[in-house]
């Protein structure tokens, strides 16, 4: 499977957080998020095993409680049922991938840009 680059294809999950499933198959998927400065994901958990890049722009990525503020080149893993939330503190681009996949963001991925 690849990925096609595209801007296309971003579906917003809370105000100012994008995702977009760039990539996945039978044990893993990889999404990209877009953050809008300020934004805040939600704390909550999953079964899935989260692993994370920040790619651009900066955000507070809180793990158990603990706050960790994420730069460019930086990344974290989050292990499975733990819970976690972030605060942006600018326009930013992280890339997370998941384990076993997650089933819920299949839907976040855009048929014309992933091939076989």
């Amino acid at each position: 499977m690849f990925g096609t680059r595209s801007d296309n294809g971003y579906w917003e999950i809370v105000p100012g957080i994008r995702i977009k499933t760039i990539s996945y198959g039978k044990s893993t998927l990889m999404v990209e998020f877009r953050l809008d400065k300020g934004s805040l994901l939600p704390e909550h958990a999953h079964v899935n095993e989260q692993i994370g890049y920040m790619v651009e722009g900066s955000m507070t990525l809180y793990v158990e409680g603990k706050g960790r503020t994420v730069y460019p080149g930086d990344s974290w893993c989050i292990p499975s049922n733990v819970r976690h939330k972030a605060e942006i503190a600018v326009d930013s681009v992280a890339v997370e991938v998941f384990s076993p996949c997650r089933e819920d963001y299949l839907k976040f991925a855009n048929a014309g840009d992933i091939t076989e």
